[in-house]
Parts: structure tokens; C-alpha cells; sequence
């Protein structure tokens, strides 16, 4: 299976893989950035869906 035919979440996270590894950034920086990341679309998430009313 090739990148181009990979789900595009999986398109997205390897894209994003790369870019954090480019960076070099120490491993613990990553984790919390994207636990920080993970939070605000969340947030974007609930926003989104309708309220049960």
C-alpha cells in the first residue's frame, strides 16, 4: 500500500512525524506539545457537534 493511498489521517500524522522530527526536538517536548494540541481540537470538536437539547 502506498503513502498516496493510505487513509489521509495516516497521510497527516507520518506528514507531521517528519515535521517534528526534522526539528529535532527532544522527545518529552513533543509528547506535551501534542497533548496541548490534542486539548484544543477537542475543544474544536465539541464546538462543532450540535448540543443535545
Amino acid at each position: 500500500m502506498s503513502l498516496q493511498s493510505a487513509p489521509l489521517e495516516t497521510q497527516l500524522a507520518i506528514d507531521l512525524i517528519m515535521l517534528l522530527e526534522n526539528h529535532n526536538l527532544p522527545t518529552q517536548l513533543v509528547l506535551n506539545a501534542l497533548k496541548i494540541v490534542e486539548r484544543d481540537f477537542q475543544l474544536k470538536l465539541a464546538q462543532e457537534k450540535p448540543a443535545d437539547d
